[in-house]
């Protein structure tokens, strides 16, 4: 299998960034989970967390916002837990996140159906090559770990862009307009692509993931912890 796949979650479903070595990079919209391009994927990086907790927080999400630089650590939202997955409405789940001790951002509130989505498609040995990504991270990763200014600016979007095509993925300032802003925005097509990325250095054998590798002698505890599905909960770039 030679696809490899970038997706972010966006308005209009899901953006998919994809590589093919015989036609190169392509963008498209998904208005569902693309369950055929993902099972027919080599590699698969989405900007979503997969796994959940039941309680407390992802170490992963924890470890990411530490490798992110001061300012930027808020990108990454770090109190999601199973229990959201089941409630109709914002101010319950937002009482229910308190009472279990951190309550719930409206931000990350929007993002739980396409977690939910996920949830429903993916199994544990589907972790063999669909993973977390997180665009964030590899960008940051890619600027020396310097501070990049917020993707929704011209400067953050226009520094994204040279970092993305000096890691290879070039050519992607058409694609900023290509889709309805109804349905995706430019920095959605940024993020997948980031994440294709991500995908691309799995293959290459050079992504990190959080928490760190552990040692093939290693307690078992520094693994990645499983939610209650089985599925590991860790994040790459």
């Amino acid at each position: 299998m030679s696809l490899l796949l970038g997706l972010d979650g966006c308005r209009g479903g899901w953006m998919l960034a994809c590589w093919r070595p015989d036609e190169g990079l392509t963008f498209q919209l998904s208005p569902v989970w693309p369950a055929a391009l993902v099972a027919g994927a080599a590699e698969v990086a989405v900007d979503m967390p997969i796994g959940l907790p039941d309680g407390g927080r992802r170490g992963c999400d924890l470890a990411a916002r530490a490798a992110l630089p001061h300012g930027a650590k808020s990108r990454v939202f770090i109190d999601l837990r199973r229990p959201l997955l089941g409630f109709a409405d914002y101010p319950a789940a937002n009482a229910w996140a308190k009472a279990e001790g951190h309550g719930l951002s409206k931000q990350a509130w929007f993002l739980l159906p396409k977690i939910a989505e996920i949830d429903r498609q993916l199994a544990p040995a589907d972790q063999a090559r669909v993973v977390e990504g997180h665009p964030e991270l590899v960008l940051h990763h890619l600027n020396g770990g310097r501070l990049l200014a917020n993707k929704t600016t011209a400067e953050g979007r226009a520094r994204r862009l040279a970092l993305l095509a000096d890691a290879g993925l070039d050519g992607l300032a058409p694609w900023l307009a290509r889709f309805p802003r109804a349905q995706a925005k430019p920095d959605d097509v940024i993020d997948a692509a980031a994440c294709l990325l991500i995908a691309r250095r799995r293959q290459a054998g050079t992504a990190i993931r959080l928490p760190a590798t552990p040692a093939r002698d290693a307690p078992a505890r520094d693994a990645p912890a499983r939610d209650s599905r089985g599925l590991r909960m860790e994040v790459w770039y």
